[in-house]
């Protein structure tokens, strides 16, 4: 199963359709978007083996006492591969709102090499619905 959240924007509110050649076409369009997505923008891919269990993902924003991770990505988007075959994708720009939430609410807990890391700890849901 593959989630791409936040991605298909330029589609607007879908009413149900039964016609073939409409779904069909709608379709193509979604696989020519997510081909040139994969062929011509930047993915930060991250895997989580944990995730899947804690329903959160750890984004690590800051290394040695300089930003780092999600503040200094240079990437278009953001991939987390999870257990199962999951993946979940998101545009960068809506991970580092969702990673600033996460800091003022004090959502955050060292990681990473002796824990010279800090992250973000954002829940699965809101990678999906935000």
């Amino acid at each position: 199963m593959y989630i791409c959240a936040g991605l298909w924007s330029k589609s607007k509110k879908v009413k149900h359709n039964s016609n073939f050649r409409w779904d069909l076409q709608r379709g193509q369009e979604a696989e020519q978007w997510l081909g040139g997505l994969l062929e011509a923008d930047t993915v930060e891919v991250k895997r989580d083996f944990i995730a899947y269990k804690t329903k959160r993902v750890f984004v690590e924003y800051r290394s040695r006492g300089k930003d780092s991770g999600i503040f200094t990505t240079e990437a278009d988007y953001w991939a987390f591969v999870l257990d199962h075959g999951l993946v979940i994708m998101l545009p960068t720009e809506k991970l580092r709102g969702l990673v600033d939430e996460a800091i003022e609410k004090k959502r955050i807990k060292p990681g990473g090499d002796r824990n010279s890391s800090m992250g973000a700890m954002i829940d699965l849901k809101d990678l999906v619905t935000s």
